[in-house]
């Protein structure tokens, strides 16, 4: 008996020898595992009991390998990298992440609609009763380099001490809410907003000191309404006079998001130096009919101007480009639907004319307000999301915003299921903004 001992006390030793030093990794990979997208996330009597009353989730710090990974993380994108390193990441800075083609991501997606309370019921398309879902399993691929899933830890590790603020419509607001959802893995924020406005909310996470702000401005230049308890009448549009709900709340912020679309192709009345200088879809005779164009066009200039007027505004500005909508067999408001259940290959269709136009105007007003921001050191940046979306027909609700007994005669294809598509938004967010870092740290433009 004793020779069978020796071997058995050699192996225990060895076991407890090597198990503390993989210990930290095998709990880091737990940790890190994706929210599983087949079910609701549970939590433990242990986890719910670290949830503060305020609503946040107060983590436990870091193992020692999440740090390490972290740091990792950062130095592959260039924030500490030796000579040959840094020109490898040179090359992935210069990379063109808005040109590629969508392909499958069988781990997606990353939060369900049972786990995140930000998604607003037209969006919420599974509770509805949408019966595919394999429109939550794609990534996209840039085509000369990869773009990261979005990670919510290196985010709000970057976003510290920082705010956001996101500007526009509907659908800027839903982008806002795919943000909260993602992050919602990690930590669920505050409202903070002095408002039950939903157009005008605050939220914060406190933790990391920071707030992510949504401004409703669909048109983002001053408007008025002709009915004010009917938005579907005509508008008066003062194109040369900037909205005042978001221009006087972003010269402390960090980062505004500014989009704008639909909106433009409504009927209504255009102002300049206020006086009427021309009308959309307007019955009277006697005054000029123009184009979306032309609203589009004054409107994004007046809104770029304003932000570099801000005689204290320090932040990065992004624009988000215009994403269209898929409408087929018929307009939204006569039969059109949005039926398809898989993304366009980029050969599979062509930019119509009117989202080619939208997409040249936001571009050319960009590169004005960059080269005056340049003066005084602000940044304007483009955050192009018209090609991947374009290829994006199956993202929508359709029909399943609402329960079918519903008296609901439209379908929904501007807006974006969450989970959808849109959440990829986000993967282009935190890249563009590690990009941002690498160069501020690089002193590159």
């Amino acid at each position: 008996m004793p020779w069978k001992i020796g071997p058995l006390l050699i192996a225990l030793a060895i076991i407890f020898t090597i198990t503390p030093l993989y210990y930290p990794s095998i709990l880091y990979s737990f940790n890190n595992l994706p929210v599983p997208s087949s079910s609701p996330l549970q939590f433990s009597a242990d986890v719910a009991n670290l949830l503060t009353k305020k609503g946040e989730l107060a983590l436990p710090d870091k193992p020692k390998m999440a740090v390490e990974d972290s740091k990792k993380s950062q130095q592959s994108h260039g924030l500490a990298l030796a000579p040959k390193e840094a020109e490898k990441s040179v090359g992935l800075i210069k990379c063109d992440i808005f040109s590629g083609e969508w392909v499958r991501n069988p781990r997606g997606p990353y939060y369900t609609n049972r786990t995140c309370w930000a998604i607003q019921e037209h969006q919420n398309c599974m509770k509805y009763g949408r019966p595919d879902s394999g429109f939550m399993k794609w990534r996209w691929k840039p085509d000369g380099c990869d773009l990261p899933i979005f990670d919510p830890m290196e985010f709000l590790e970057l976003m510290r001490g920082k705010s956001m603020a996101f500007v526009g419509d509907s659908v800027a607001r839903n982008h806002m809410q795919s943000l909260i959802c993602l992050l919602s893995r990690v930590l669920y924020p505050e409202d903070i907003s002095n408002t039950t406005d939903e157009n005008f909310k605050r939220w914060e996470y406190k933790t990391y000191n920071f707030t992510i702000s949504i401004f409703w401005s669909p048109y983002l230049v001053r408007t008025q309404r002709t009915d004010p308890n009917d938005e579907t009448r005509p508008f008066d549009l003062y194109l040369d006079e900037p909205d005042p709900s978001w221009t006087t709340q972003i010269e402390p912020l960090d980062y505004v998001i500014i989009s704008a679309g639909h909106w433009f192709s409504r009927p209504t009345t255009f102002y300049m130096k206020r006086h009427v200088v021309g009308c959309l879809y307007c019955p009277q005779t006697n005054i000029t009919h123009r184009t979306s164009s032309f609203s589009y066009q004054k409107a994004f200039g007046t809104a770029f101007k304003a932000i570099n007027g801000l005689k204290n505004y320090k932040g990065l500005t992004l624009l988000r480009t215009f994403v269209p909508s898929h409408f087929e067999n018929g307009p939204w408001d006569n039969g059109g639907d949005c039926t398809r259940t898989r993304p366009f290959k980029k050969d599979e269709i062509v930019w119509e004319d009117y989202v080619l136009e939208m997409h040249r105007i936001q571009v050319k007003e960009l590169r004005v307000a960059k080269k005056i921001g340049r003066k005084r050191g602000l940044k304007f940046i483009i955050m192009d999301m018209t090609q991947a979306m374009l290829l994006r027909p199956d993202g929508h609700p359709s029909k399943y915003g609402h329960w079918p007994r519903e008296n609901v005669t439209t379908n929904d294809c501007v807006h974006w299921c969450l989970p959808g598509p849109i959440d990829t938004w986000n993967d282009f967010l935190l890249e563009i903004m590690k990009r941002e870092e690498w160069k501020k740290n690089h002193q590159l433009s």
